[in-house]
């Protein structure tokens, strides 16, 4: 009798944070927040047709951490972590740039471990909150020092 293996892969797990920016400075502040509850997708496409190949959308937990579980290679794929939705209604605008960020679901790179940290993925209030211009004021004194 012949029986077939099939080698045993291990998964990837794809860790990120969405935070909201009351600032709208387009990057994370002392003024940050993270968000709870917002949506976030994992989105594989194929290379040479772009369809759509991998899907799985999870939500951040109360810290606003995300771990997506992957239990299969994606090397001949393009994968990117967006946002999806926040529960909070005042920050519900998706920061450009940071509304998605690519992650490389394969073996084949160097990376010894099965954990692929995303960066952080952003929504921005729609007013710039108070105590900002104290922040910018700050980030503009350290760029003089130099």
């Amino acid at each position: 009798m012949v029986s077939a293996i099939r080698p045993h892969l291990t998964p990837f797990y794809v860790k990120g944070r969405v935070y909201c920016d009351p600032c709208r400075a387009g990057f994370e502040t002392p003024a940050t927040t993270y968000i709870a509850g917002a949506e976030v997708t994992l989105q594989c496409n194929d290379r040479i047709t772009n369809n759509i190949v991998y899907s799985k959308k999870v939500r951040t937990d109360s810290s606003g951490s995300y771990t997506i579980f992957v239990d299969a290679n994606q090397a001949n794929q393009n994968c990117d972590a967006r946002l999806v939705t926040s529960p909070l209604p005042d920050c519900k605008e998706p920061t450009p740039g940071r509304d998605h960020s690519r992650v490389i679901l394969n073996r084949f790179n160097g990376i010894a471990t099965n954990d692929r940290f995303v960066n952080s993925l952003g929504f921005m209030k729609e007013k710039v909150a108070s105590g900002c211009a104290k922040i910018f004021r700050r980030y503009g004194e350290l760029d003089n020092e130099n």
